[in-house]
């Protein structure tokens, strides 16, 4: 059993000391994780890696409920979706009119310089959602590639399944996302 294993199991069990010894051993993977998604985001994003690390952990481990995770995997698959949802809450806020956000624009397919900076995370969510009822699988692995930064044969880890799998299923996933949120880029 490793040591974020065994954290983890006295973090569930109540012990109130165990997420102070869980944030050392984790946090510089999920710096590293947090950064590579932030650097994909479009340009004017004011939340920086560590903020979304902290804010990600204390969802996590900050709440009264006492979470369960079985493992390591486990734990990071939690922290993508902690990172993506805090994302899509940011998106959210800054498109509102009393936020000082902007009216969304639908942008040409051509317009897209790189895709990835420049999906519409709301678009993206709601494709998420949608995705998730007919296959949570598949919805998790665009959470844990797109939101956690994590490469295909991370990701596989985490979902339990052969790297050649996942990439049988980002490929699906992708062309998917593409046609749900109408861009005709690569995602």
């Amino acid at each position: 059993m490793s040591d974020v294993t065994r954290i983890l199991s006295q973090i569930e069990h109540g012990d109130p000391q165990a997420a102070e010894k869980l944030l050392p051993l984790v946090y510089d993977e999920l710096r590293k994780l947090a950064a590579v998604k932030l650097a994909q985001e479009k340009p004017g994003q004011t939340l920086q890696a560590t903020a979304l690390v902290h804010e990600a952990y204390l969802r996590l481990v900050g709440t009264s409920d006492q979470p369960h995770w079985d493992n390591r995997r486990h734990f990071f698959g939690a922290a993508a979706e902690a990172m993506r949802r805090i994302l899509v809450e940011g998106a959210r806020r800054k498109q509102t009119q009393k936020h000082g956000g902007r009216q969304r624009l639908d942008l040409d397919a051509d317009a897209f310089v790189a895709p990835e900076p420049n999906v519409d995370l709301l678009a993206l969510d709601a494709a998420l959602h949608r995705l998730a009822e007919h296959d949570p699988q598949k919805a998790k692995l665009v959470e844990l590639r797109y939101f956690a930064g994590l490469t295909g044969e991370q990701a596989a880890a985490v979902l339990g399944i052969s790297a050649s799998s996942a990439d049988r299923l980002w490929v699906y996933t992708r062309a998917w996302i593409r046609r749900e949120i109408g861009i005709g880029t690569d995602f």
